[in-house]
């Protein structure tokens, strides 16, 4: 008997060794870190880069710090290492199980048990996570959850765990019962949170995202609903409905709201089937089952096409849907995760064969600056849907035409007047005052001959790939010719009212022309100089779409409009002033004076008029 205690000691000891060996090897997210009594605190599973001459384009390859197994992928870009790939995984289909065999055969070893029934032979390997499940938790599969839970969203976790959901879908897909379900979204909402999804991009397998969705829309074709409706999961990043549905409703919606970047504000959609699809169901119910993922749009990768620009971003929450085969249509509601003007939506479904988003299968009916309406096509490969954010250059080509034409007349009419400006020139600045107005009109014509061709290039630039350095260079340079043009015909308003005012002191020309300068070029140099200071930190200087202005986070463009408007307020008083003087009679005038005076009246109005154009 005494013999038989010790054993059953014995065994206990090293079974409780076995476990906490275990628990070493994962790596728990929140609270203490579990290790080894004789392993050296981890330093990280991240090597920075690699140590060997970084040349453009090579590619070199660090082993994960334990106790993370794969390795890390670099590439040389610009002489620098960067990280291209990583498969550093804790988890394998051992480790999902081993705490669970552990346990049970701890929990046999009992001292009331007689020793001749206790088998100390290590548990049947397992071929696959289908297998382990079916032994230990066929039920609800719940037993994977916490392992799952307690690893870090490593690229190579994620990896695994995607193949974990695929193979899951395919082998244990048979009566998926609500707690299934669970179990299910709590395992891809760990992959899908917001802190894991940067590590998406690591991923060798781009697939990874699209066969994610693929897996999850077919598990949940499975299921079986045995209310009117139920909220089946309600996690951060996945959540699920399901309704009965039949002919005699007269139309279902399923809304449902998920948080993008850790905000607390959530982003809307909303699901319809309009009342004639329902007249096409039997007259036995049937269900529809709605998946919202708030940040799968961020990561799901489409495969390459020719004459499609890529990558192109999602502006709203994917909804997948889950409908009776009679049911061909349905209608969506997006509210924008990015609610600028610029972000034009666009209505698409995510073709699971082509692994690629199709805007063939859906139609815009409404788009305004918060949300768009869609009205799409379901099909068995087009189960899921979202909106892209100005996914194909939407050109209009009237407006197109007309721009160019446009500015292709600004720009020879004001090549002209310089030449014109250059031919007279000695015949018409005779006077101090004369000089100092065709000064101005040179430079005028020489600020918006100038901002126009800063335009043409931006806006030829902004359809192409965008360098943030060159894209700013050109905004600075439109914003600082523009507000020059609006400077230098500041001046001459000014200028017409010296000479009108002013009458018996004349300035020197050298003044007038250093004051000229510094109002037609120093004032434009000292907003746009400090625009810039003030928004590029923040990167709000320019929109994100093309090279000018910001307004929707920074109101960049108000350093371009407030002075303008300025100065356009400034000139329609310099025409009251110039029209209240010059309308004065002489004593004793005649008719065919105050003609001459009206005449003259229509002149200076006309030439403030040239000024603000």
């Amino acid at each position: 008997m005494k013999s038989q205690s010790t054993m059953i000691c014995c065994l206990m000891l090293f079974l409780t060794t076995e476990c906490s060996y275990y628990r070493a090897k994962i790596h728990i997210k929140d609270g203490d870190k579990r290790q080894h009594p004789e392993e050296k605190p981890l330093t990280g599973r991240i090597q920075e880069k690699c140590h060997g001459p970084c040349i453009t384009s090579s590619n070199c390859s660090q082993p994960c710090a334990q106790p993370f197994r794969g390795e890390i992928g670099f590439t040389c870009n610009q002489n620098k290492w960067q990280k291209s790939t990583e498969t550093c995984t804790s988890l394998s289909v051992e480790t999902l199980f081993q705490d669970l065999n552990s346990a049970s055969r701890l929990s046999i070893a009992a001292p009331s048990i007689p020793l001749r029934i206790l088998d100390f032979r290590a548990p049947e390997p397992l071929q696959s996570a289908a297998q382990g499940i079916l032994r230990n938790c066929p039920r609800d599969y719940a037993c994977i959850i916490d392992v799952v839970k307690s690893s870090e969203a490593t690229s190579g976790n994620i990896a695994f765990i995607v193949e974990l959901l695929k193979n899951i879908s395919t082998d244990l897909s048979d009566n998926v019962t609500q707690e299934k379900m669970k179990s299910y979204s709590e395992v891809a909402n760990h992959i899908l949170d917001t802190a894991a999804i940067s590590n998406w991009a690591f991923i060798p397998d781009k697939n990874a995202s699209s066969d994610l969705l693929q897996s999850v829309n077919l598990f949940a074709r499975q299921l079986h609903l045995h209310n009117a409706s139920e909220n089946i999961v309600d996690e951060p990043f996945i959540q699920t409905k399901g309704f009965h549905i039949s002919h005699n409703n007269s139309e279902e919606s399923f809304r449902f709201s998920g948080n993008m970047n850790n905000t607390t504000e959530g982003i809307l959609g909303m699901i319809e089937i309009p009342k004639h699809e329902l007249w096409k169901l039997p007259p036995n119910a049937s269900q529809a089952i709605t998946i919202a993922f708030p940040t799968l749009g961020a990561v799901l990768k489409e495969d390459h096409l020719p004459n499609v620009s890529l990558p192109r971003p999602v502006n709203g929450l994917v909804l997948s849907v889950i409908l009776p085969d009679r049911l061909k249509q349905i209608l969506l509601t997006f509210e924008k995760i990015n609610k600028s003007r610029s972000a034009r939506a666009q209505c698409v479904g995510w073709h699971s064969r082509k692994r690629r988003w199709d805007e063939k299968a859906c139609e815009k009916t409404l788009d305004i600056k918060n949300r768009v309406k869609c009205r799409c096509n379901y099909t068995n490969a087009v189960m899921s849907f979202s909106i892209l954010m100005s996914p194909i250059s939407i050109d209009d080509k009237i407006l197109d035409y007309i721009t160019c034409i446009g500015l292709s007349v600004s720009i020879l009419s004001l090549v002209l007047c310089l030449l014109i400006e250059a031919t007279v020139w000695s015949r018409v600045v005779v006077t101090e005052i004369s000089y100092m107005r065709h000064v101005c009109i040179v430079n005028i014509a020489v600020s918006l001959l100038t901002a126009n061709v800063w335009f043409i290039i931006s806006s030829n630039f902004s359809k192409k790939a965008q360098d943030h350095n060159w894209c700013v260079a050109m905004t600075f340079f439109s914003h600082f010719f523009y507000l020059s043009l609006f400077f230098w015909m500041l001046f001459k308003a000014l200028l017409i009212i010296y000479g009108i005012l002013v009458v018996f002191h004349r300035m020197m020309k050298s003044r007038m022309m250093a004051i000229g300068f510094a109002i037609g070029y120093g004032f434009p140099l000292i907003i746009a100089g400090t625009t810039v200071a003030i928004t590029v930190p923040e990167k709000g200087y320019m929109r994100h779409d093309a090279c000018w202005l910001n307004w929707d986070n920074t109101k960049a463009l108000l350093a371009f409009a407030i002075p303008a408007l300025v100065i356009v307020a400034v000139n329609l008083l310099v025409v009251l002033v110039v029209a209240i003087n010059t309308q004065r009679p002489f004593i004793g005038s005649s008719k065919s004076q105050d003609v001459a005076i009206i005449r003259r009246i229509s002149k200076n109005v006309a030439i403030l008029t040239h000024c603000w154009d």
